[in-house]
């Protein structure tokens, strides 16, 4: 399947620079995919298309201050973008840097972030160790560095989001537990505390898996056929009380509702890769079935790949190109199992009156419901 089928046009006045205020009044498109039927409704009357016994899952990783700045020798100023950590002390890590001259050996010493709360912040110098293939850098600094994100570094907004005045904490969930992530699951930003026990209240039940986002995961995929494209790995777990409370929904004919791609993700490589099971062997695996797993995940989902898990998702719009893109029109598809790119054109046709009606777009943008 060629990239440029996932291509649409996308103006800029559509990327939401600022979230809805409060969370749940963003905007949400159903779309039942067995008919291609949409609706128009607001992100707090979710509860309105879920059953008693559904279960939702979401990812509670939290987004780390990864953005940091910091000087060379000569005074030339540095940014440094951490995007994986490499060992366990957390003194190597790779990341993305910008500036000149930024070769191995190359040592940088960090500016304290100015809103830090803290008077005299820790001063860090970071070594360039290597350049690798992609243009990242393997790094190593004088001290684990988790200890003061804090106080040194900036939670990371996608470069699409050029505008946002707001406060940090509104770029995670409210749900937001262990830290990892450099981007946020941003189809958890809808949720209230409110809603949440609204939900409850109406017997849909609520559970949380962890994936620690990458950068990786909003670039858009370069190889010109889908197939081709490497996908990147990220770490996740899904603990074995969740998978239970998931395979006891699906026995008891409850849908599992994944809240993000990220949870997509996670919930599919439980019921595919942590259980020794080929993805993309349609004739594995009849049953639905998750295992509790941790570890490295780089399942890549993509039209022709048969869900296992997942009965319906929240997500917001992604970039064109992208493999998230990718991941919605697989799952859309599953209801036209002879023709594995129905999902596509109908997912594209939902983005075109999405933006016929004034949707926003991307990590601050509205939501869909896709059942």
């Amino acid at each position: 399947m060629q990239t440029s089928l996932f291509d649409y046009n996308l103006p800029p006045a559509f990327i939401a620079q600022q979230p809805a205020e409060p969370r749940d009044s963003s905007r949400l498109l159903v779309l039942y995919r067995d008919s291609g039927a949409i609706e128009h409704r607001r992100f707090s009357d979710i509860g309105d298309y879920l059953h008693t016994g559904d279960l939702l899952v979401g990812n509670d990783s939290r987004v780390i201050p990864a953005r940091l700045h910091g000087h060379k020798p000569t005074g030339g100023a540095v940014e440094i973008f951490l995007l994986r950590q490499l060992d366990e002390t957390g003194i190597e890590w790779e990341c993305l840097v910008r500036g000149r001259g930024l070769s191995e050996g190359v040592e940088i010493d960090l500016t304290p972030n100015l809103q830090s709360p803290i008077p005299n912040p820790q001063s860090l110098r970071v070594t360039i160790v290597s350049v690798l293939p992609s243009g990242s850098r393997v790094v190593t600094f004088s001290s684990p560095v988790r200890p003061y994100l804090d106080e040194l570094g900036e939670i990371p907004l996608p470069p699409y989001i050029t505008e946002y005045s707001g406060d940090a904490e509104r770029y995670q969930t409210i749900y937001s537990r262990p830290e990892g992530s450099v981007a946020a699951p941003t189809a958890g930003l809808h949720f209230t505390p409110e809603l949440l026990l609204e939900l409850r209240e109406r017997g849909v039940g609520w559970e949380t898996v962890t994936l620690h986002v990458g950068l990786d995961t909003f670039r858009p995929v370069t190889a010109e056929v889908v197939e081709e494209h490497a996908i990147h790995t990220e770490w996740a777990g899904l603990s074995a009380r969740t998978a239970k409370q998931i395979n006891e929904t699906t026995l008891a004919g409850g849908r599992v509702v994944a809240v993000g791609t990220t949870s997509v993700r996670t919930l599919e490589w439980g019921g595919t890769g942590a259980q020794g099971i080929d993805p993309y062997d349609t004739t594995a695996c009849p049953w639905k079935r998750v295992a509790a797993f941790e570890g490295a995940v780089n399942l890549f989902i993509h039209p022709g790949y048969r869900y296992r898990a997942v009965d319906g998702l929240i997500t917001n719009f992604h970039l064109p190109r992208s493999s998230l893109l990718m991941l919605v029109s697989a799952f859309v598809a599953q209801s036209y199992p002879a023709d594995p790119d129905a999902g596509r054109r109908l997912l594209l046709d939902a983005y075109e009156i999405a933006k016929a009606e004034g949707y926003r777009f991307f990590s601050f943008g509205d939501a869909m419901l896709i059942l």
